[in-house]
Parts: C-alpha cells; structure tokens; sequence
C-alpha cells in the first residue's frame, strides 16, 4: 500500500508529466486558456491515461513478450492508444451526446498527448505490476490535470492583469510554465522514486 502511495504522490507532484518530464505540452499550452475547458481536457485524459496504461500492459504481457516482438511496442501502443480513443468517444457520443459536445475536440487531442504514450512506456520500463501501473497512469492523468488546472486558473488571472504587449499570449505562458515547473522541483525530496 505504501508503495502504491509514493508512485501516487510521486507521479502527481516530483515526476509530473508536464512539469518535471515536459511531456504533453501541447494540449498543455492550447487548452489551458479557460479553467472549464481545462477541467474537461483534464478528465478526458485521466480516463483514457488509466485506460492505455491497463491496455497496454496487458498488450506488453500477454502479446509481445510472448511472441518476442517487443521491438513493435511504440507502434502497437500508439495504434492502441488511438483506437482506444475512438473507442472511448464513439461510446460517450452513444451514451451521453451532452457529454461528448462538452468534450467536443478535447477526446481526439488527447490521441496526440505524448504524456499518454509515456505513461505507457514507463510503466513497462519500471516493471510496475498491473495496479501499480493503473495507480501510475490514473496519477498521470491527475499530475496533468493539476497543472493545466493550475495552469488555466493563472491565465485567466493574467487576461484580466496588464501584462506588456509584447508579453501577451504564448510569452508569458511559457515564463509561468516555467516558474510552474521549478515551483514543482520543490517537492524533489519528499518521495524518493
């Protein structure tokens, strides 16, 4: 139990996809503009985070290492992840139309998030058990929303300040998302993972 905490905590705060390994940047940077549409990117990538991680170990395990054809892992978890998606977006468009109209171009962005593809990865590369490897991509998807939630709630505050003309926009987006990340590496020394 301990251990499934200091990936939890570890993956959310020390090694936060975005902040510490600059991974998913993109929708990062473009949907951080408002804090509701960041909340939805940010749900839509906890869910499909877990869902790839929990695929693609099975993949990994049950197909790959016993065929001998690891080498085919970033291709196959790549076709995984974007069929998962499609999966996932058919469903909701099925279930709940308000739903996916409230998503709307967050689910197919999240194809494209490169965070998703190395929550992946990593969670073969550190041999993480099945539940180590939902708590590790359920706490990537929760890191990622934390920092554009973070992220959204800061711009919003930025468009109503003075900010310099030649500041305004990406420039002073990326200076707060730097300052973000080296606000994070305050919390190197808690979890040694």
């Amino acid at each position: 139990m301990e251990n499934l905490l200091v990936i939890l905590f570890s993956v959310i705060l020390v090694n936060n996809f975005v902040l510490a390994r600059f991974l998913g940047l993109c929708p990062f940077l473009g949907v951080s503009r408002e804090f509701k549409s960041s909340l939805s990117m940010g749900a839509a990538v906890i869910f499909v985070m877990t869902l790839a991680s929990v695929s693609t170990w099975f993949i990994q395990y049950y197909l790959l290492i016993p065929y001998k054809v690891e080498f085919l892992q970033t291709i196959v978890f790549i076709l995984v992840i974007a069929a998962l998606v499609q999966f996932v977006e058919m469903v909701i468009q099925k279930v709940s139309p308000v739903l996916q109209k409230a998503l709307g171009i967050y689910l197919p962005l999240i194809t494209t998030n490169c965070a998703v593809l190395g929550v992946c990865i990593l969670n073969i590369r550190e041999d993480y058990s099945l539940l180590e490897t939902i708590v590790h991509g359920a706490g990537g998807g929760i890191g990622f929303t934390v920092a554009i939630l973070i992220m959204a709630g800061i711009r919003e505050r930025l468009s109503l300040g003075r900010v310099p003309k030649c500041m305004q926009g990406f420039p002073i987006s990326f200076i707060t998302a730097c300052l973000m990340a080296l606000s994070f590496f305050c919390f190197q020394g808690f979890f040694a993972h």
